[in-house]
């Protein structure tokens, strides 16, 4: 996801649209996937580029 698609709160229907090709090309194409049809990454709760370190203060 783009920041942009999370900010404005569009990340959840590209997730659904995204599970939506996926189904349509396995509905094709099943013979191409051989353990289980694809699923479209689940969003995440928090993603960091540097997380903070909890200090011993904040903990009180």
């Amino acid at each position: 996801m783009t920041p942009g698609m999370v900010h404005y709160d569009l990340a959840p229907q590209v997730c659904e649209h995204r599970q939506r090709i996926l189904d349509a090309v396995y509905q094709a194409h099943p013979e191409r996937f051989v353990r289980q049809p694809p699923q479209a990454p689940q969003l995440q709760q928090e993603v960091w580029i540097n997380k903070p370190v909890p200090s011993e203060k904040d903990s009180h």
